[in-house]
């Protein structure tokens, strides 16, 4: 794959992760823990606009206190980036930036057609759990 960044490792004492799977009208949510490599969809963010949307991350960041966020970053199939892509790492800055927590980026390319495929009924929040599982399964 071309142009994916490289991870850093992520510290052990990293324990709990808060993924979004960001669109620009709804973000799906999830929270996870290292221990148990799952993680549970929460309610999707619907809202447009960067302002809009923060106001609901920094809630969600407040109630669940996570250790790191994670983030699913969309690439075509032959892992070239697209307006998306951009869009989804652009909104990896701004949590850095606003919250101060490590931010992870995965690769989540056909993670919401899997949702959709299984049945989900908020595709979204089913596509941050899957995002942010693949991130827990690739952990040491």
């Amino acid at each position: 794959m071309t142009g994916l960044p490289v991870q850093p490792a992520v510290p052990a004492h990293f324990q709990t992760f808060l993924a979004f799977d960001f669109g620009t009208k709804r973000t799906g949510v999830a929270t996870g823990n290292r221990m148990l490599r799952s993680a549970s969809p929460q309610e999707t963010i619907k809202a447009e606009g960067a302002d809009a949307r923060f106001v609901q991350v920094a809630q969600r960041i407040k109630e669940w206190q996570p250790d790191a966020l994670v983030i699913g970053v969309p690439y075509h199939p032959d892992g070239a980036s697209h307006e998306n892509t951009e869009r989804a790492l652009k909104f990896g800055r701004q949590l850095r930036g606003r919250f101060g927590l490590p931010v992870f980026e995965v690769d989540e390319r056909y993670s919401t057609t899997e949702a959709i495929a299984g049945g989900a009924k908020d595709a979204d929040a089913a596509s941050a759990c899957i995002i942010l599982e693949q991130f827990l399964r690739n952990l040491p």
